[in-house]
Formats: C-alpha cells, sequence, structure tokens
C-alpha cells in the first residue's frame, strides 16, 4: 500500500516537472503542435512576424537529416530572415541564374551567334571546285530548317555540285564534349548532351546536340513498331526491339543510346491502340550529326557531291571565302527556353561562349573564370563559392543562399535587368513560355503571376530563388536551397515559403 502511494506521488511530480517544461499550445501566434506534418500557410496566424512563419514551414520533419538555406532581402538589400544562409550548398539549375546574369553583362542583350559556309574552292559553271566548310561558331538554335536555307543560298549562286569534300568546323570551342563532374547515367540524355560548336537542335526549345525518336503503333501484333526521327538522319542507328501486342495490353518502351556510339537501341512492347512514345536522345559526337543533316539538306535541294567527295570533320583554312552565314535570335530571347525550360545544354554553350569571347578559348575553365567575376563584380564573395559548370547539373557547385540573394538584389541595378527578369518562370502561368517550370506549382493567389523564381532539381537537391512582392507591395528577393533530402520531393516547403512572403504585410 505504501509503495502504491509513493509510485503515485513519483508519477504526480514527473507530470508537473513535463508540464512545466512543455509548449503551451497557442502561446505562439501558430502552432507547432503538428511539426510532423507538412507545414501549411493556412496554419499561420497572420499577425505571426516573418521569422516566426518561416521557422514553422522550416520545421517540417521531411527536413530532418537534411540541410535547408534560406535568405529574404528588401528592396534595399537587407537581409530579413536567413537559415544557414552562409552555408554552401548545391544550387542545382539555379546554376543558371548566375549563367544568364554573366551572358547578359558579357555577351549583351543583342548578342546573336553565328554559323558560316565557306569554301577554298571556285566556281566553274555549275561546279564548286573544292571543298565547302560549315564552321560552326557555338549556335544551339541551328535547326534543319536553316541548313535547307543555307543549301538553298548557296543554289542560289549556281551551285548544283560540289566536287570536293563537306567538312564539319567546330574548332571555335575546345573538343571537350561534356562537362567535368556529369554523371555518366546523365550522357546519353538531352539534359547530358554534349556541348560542340558545331550542332544542331531538333526543334525550337533548342535542346542542342539531340535527336528526337519517336515509337508508334504498326498495324499487325507481332510486328516491331515504328520508330521516325526528327530530324532525320543517317548518323544514328536505331536498333529495334519492340514487339506490337494486341490492344488494351500493356505499353512499356524504353528509347535509349548506347555509351560510346550512336546506336539507339528502342525495346518494349507497344499496343495496336497504344499512343505514342517520345524521348530526346542526346548524339554521341554532334559535329558529325549537323554534317550529316547539312547534306540531306543539299541532296533535298539539288546540290550533289560528286567525285570522291565525303564528310569529314576539319578546319576551315584562314583564306576561305564566305558564301553564306546564318545568325541565331538574340540572347534576351535565347534566355526564355534556357531559363524557363531550364534548358541544361544552353548553359553550357554559353558558358564556352563567355570563354571564348573574353580569353579568346571556348571551354569551361575559361567561361567559368568569367561567370566568376561578373557574380563577384554583383556582390558576390567570391572566396564563398565553387562553381564546375553553367548549368547546374554538377553536384560539386557550391554557393550560400544569402550569396545568391546578393546577386539577386545587385542586378536588378542593371539596365539588362528586364530582360533577366523576362526569362524566369512564372508561378501558375499556364503558357509553357511564361509559366515555364513554374507553370503547374502555386498556381492561385497571391503567388500567381506574382512569384518569379528559377527553379533546381538533382538528386537530393531542390532550389527555388527569385522576387516576389508582398502583400502590402514591398519587393523582396529570396532563396531557398534544401540539400541531402531523401525520398519525394520538397517543392511544396519552396512553396510555401513563397506563399508567406506574398502574404505577408510588413508592420508600419
Amino acid at each position: 500500500m505504501l509503495f502504491g502511494k509513493k509510485l503515485k506521488s513519483l508519477l504526480l511530480a514527473f507530470l508537473i516537472v513535463v508540464l512545466a517544461f512543455s509548449p503551451i499550445v497557442g502561446q505562439n501566434n501558430f502552432s507547432t503542435a503538428n511539426a510532423s506534418e507538412e507545414v501549411t500557410t493556412n496554419q499561420f496566424d497572420e499577425s505571426a512576424s516573418l521569422s516566426e512563419k518561416l521557422q514553422a514551414i522550416l520545421s517540417d520533419k521531411r527536413l530532418d537529416g537534411a540541410i535547408a538555406g534560406v535568405s529574404v532581402r528588401n528592396e534595399l538589400g537587407e537581409e530579413l530572415f536567413e537559415q544557414y544562409g552562409d552555408i554552401r550548398l548545391h544550387p542545382a539549375s539555379n546554376m543558371k541564374l548566375l549563367t544568364s546574369a554573366a551572358a547578359l553583362e558579357t555577351l549583351g542583350e543583342d548578342y546573336q551567334f553565328t554559323t558560316e559556309i565557306l569554301t577554298d574552292g571556285t566556281l566553274t559553271g555549275k561546279v564548286l571546285q573544292g571543298n565547302v566548310y560549315m564552321k560552326g561558331k557555338g549556335d544551339p538554335t541551328l535547326l534543319k530548317e536553316d541548313l535547307d536555307q543555307l543549301a538553298i543560298d548557296l543554289k542560289d549562286q549556281g551551285i548544283h555540285k560540289i566536287k570536293g569534300n563537306l567538312i564539319g568546323d567546330d574548332s571555335w570551342y575546345d573538343d571537350v564534349r561534356l562537362s567535368m563532374d556529369l554523371n555518366w547515367n546523365d550522357e546519353p540524355y538531352y539534359t547530358g548532351a554534349q556541348v560542340s560548336a558545331l550542332t544542331l537542335s531538333p526543334n525550337e526549345d533548342y535542346d542542342s546536340g539531340t535527336v528526337i525518336v519517336e515509337v508508334s503503333p504498326s498495324e499487325k501484333p507481332g510486328e516491331n513498331a515504328q520508330v521516325t526521327l526528327s530530324p532525320e538522319t543517317d548518323y544514328v542507328t536505331i536498333i529495334n526491339k519492340t514487339k506490337m501486342v494486341p490492344a488494351g495490353q500493356a505499353k512499356s518502351i524504353s528509347i535509349e543510346r548506347e555509351h560510346g556510339s550512336n546506336n539507339i537501341v528502342v525495346q518494349g512492347t507497344m499496343p495496336l491502340n497504344g499512343t505514342n512514345s517520345r524521348s530526346w536522345v542526346a548524339v554521341w559526337e554532334p559535329t558529325m550529326y549537323a554534317i550529316d543533316v547539312f547534306k540531306k539538306s543539299f541532296e533535298e535541294n539539288g546540290i550533289e557531291l560528286i567525285g570522291n567527295s565525303k564528310v569529314a570533320a576539319g578546319v576551315t583554312p584562314t583564306d576561305a571565302t564566305l558564301l553564306t552565314s546564318r545568325k541565331s535570335i538574340e540572347l534576351k530571347n535565347l534566355l526564355i527556353p534556357f531559363m524557363k525550360l531550364s534548358n541544361n545544354g544552353l548553359g553550357e554553350t554559353l558558358t564556352k561562349e563567355m570563354g571564348r569571347v573574353v580569353h579568346d578559348k571556348g571551354s569551361w575553365k575559361e567561361g567559368l573564370q568569367v561567370i566568376h567575376k561578373v557574380t563577384t563584380d554583383l556582390g558576390v564573395k567570391g572566396d564563398t563559392i565553387l562553381l564546375r559548370d553553367g548549368s547546374g547539373m554538377s553536384h560539386k557547385t557550391l554557393i550560400p543562399a544569402t550569396e545568391f540573394t546578393k546577386m539577386l538584389n545587385n542586378a536588378q541595378e542593371k539596365s539588362w535587368f528586364p530582360s533577366f527578369k523576362r526569362s524566369l518562370p512564372i508561378a501558375g502561368e499556364p503558357e509553357r513560355l511564361v509559366g515555364g517550370t513554374l507553370r503547374n506549382r502555386m498556381t492561385q493567389e497571391p503567388t500567381k503571376g506574382n512569384v518569379t523564381a528559377k527553379t533546381g532539381s538533382i538528386t537530393g537537391v531542390t532550389s527555388l530563388s527569385g522576387y516576389v512582392t508582398s502583400k502590402d507591395g514591398e519587393k523582396l528577393v529570396f532563396s531557398i536551397m534544401i540539400n541531402n533530402y531523401l525520398g519525394s520531393s520538397l517543392t511544396s516547403i519552396e512553396d510555401a515559403i513563397a506563399t508567406v512572403l506574398a502574404k505577408h504585410e510588413f508592420e508600419e
């Protein structure tokens, strides 16, 4: 009996201690009782401070074992909130913010890439006696229709036959095709396409160095499905291992290029009533891909290669004669697919182009030096960042969130800033080249049309950095980088932070 009374006394004392040190729900302006649940902005009392709101979001249990670097600044450049803001983190495609700012500052909004067609021969009648050189100067926007027009230009000059070789010249850049940290398993896909000064894009997304492979149903079970290429080219080889199956059965199609070759293996099952499958496949050595398609443009427009003519890679003689040329769209317009669609190839091409223009060498090393210089000129501490590529595919690039917001804030003073901001994805705007990678996120007021920011995602990393206006008109700059997380995407945390910023009213 005595033992029972002592036990009750001990339990009562323990309960008192627990209550004394437990937070009182409602003591703050929001509850953290459900910290293990995903925090939503509806949990906040609007009178809570900005810091309280953001800290509540960042208490999300999904961040356990991860790190979230966050920085928020006002239009005066004052940092209103930071968490691990000085910790160097991987930015993923937020790296493109630095690349595009550097390109605008270095190359200029109106900059255009050029592709030249030259010859070392002379025209005798309708026969050009000599080689034709296709000299690439980095243009990532070159399409099949542009090659057709270049062929037509030659035909209009009276060239019907060429007794010489068709040579692709990619010497404007170095011959290193892949950035130093690109994972081997990214290399066959459009996200890891090879970079060459002479390349070709399959459509106006400008995924240069890729070919579109499309698989569609054929008419009978047991047959191979139909496989088509855009643009048509003999430079890649399709290995068709597909099989048609009866209508209603499952579709299972894979499209992948074998490493180190241009053998594209297409395999799996396609039902008779199946929908098409499509994939953008990176080409091995895109210089020769561009030349192969250019040769087809010759044939389609009545220009014949005669004698022992061949297609090859080489360097244009310095005394070659210019026959015709083609210019790309201006940089300010090229930034739209680059930033809205997060086009990796464009980021790496711009990096090499800056190296070529500033240091006379089209390489990653020289290009990254330019980006580093421009970034530090925009207020970033140069000794706390590590830049490894122009797209953000690298898992070694390191930048603190507070340095991102410095750069984004200072960029607003530049004459090119309207083009920079126009290139960013806009939350909730459904048009693909307006909303970009944010078109299906934050689709309601007050974030829709308000949050203008760059997304980023690689394995274990998600990021969002850009601009938003608060409820009372305060213009804010923010950067969110979450690293080392496991499991499903954490973009909802980014969206919750951006929504808090859009809803917040600052005290007078």
